[in-house]
């Protein structure tokens, strides 16, 4: 049970690398303006975002789908901070496909956003991040 819990925990933290990196190179994508760099940023960003970050959200919810179900899943009913923290991963995955549509813009060059609005765009999963470990940590309902 614990391996699956560790399992869980590794896959998010690979997830979340990712969440935080993406945005960062979409930052120096947008402001790069030789084609040898915005070539660069297109294969690092797929690399990043079919190697990294998409195994790491679909393991991640994988074991933590595998952890609920294994602690029984009788065992989360009335457990609001659970179902708060779902609906939050559920929004981060939202957040990850919409980073994947992104990509595909810089990739086919439609990018339409500055570097400053991907500096904010960047911050999002910082959010996610706290809010999720803090209702896992001290499950305040």
């Amino acid at each position: 049970m614990l391996w699956i819990k560790a399992l869980h925990i590794i896959f998010m933290v690979t997830w979340f690398a990712g969440l935080f990196y993406l945005p960062r190179l979409f930052v120096y994508h947008a402001m790069a303006e030789d084609q040898t760099s915005l070539d660069r940023f297109k294969i690092m960003e797929r690399k990043l975002f079919f190697g990294i970050m998409t195994p790491g959200a679909l393991l991640t919810v994988v074991f933590g789908v595998w952890t609920m179900f294994a602690f029984g899943i009788e065992t989360y009913k009335g457990q609001h901070w659970l179902h708060i923290k779902t609906l939050l991963v559920l929004l981060l995955l939202v957040y990850h496909v919409y980073c994947g549509k992104l990509m595909f813009d810089f990739k086919h060059d439609r990018n339409k956003h500055t570097h400053v609005w991907y500096r904010w765009f960047n911050e999002i999963p910082v959010l996610f991040l706290v809010l999720i470990v803090l209702l896992a940590v001290v499950r305040p309902w």
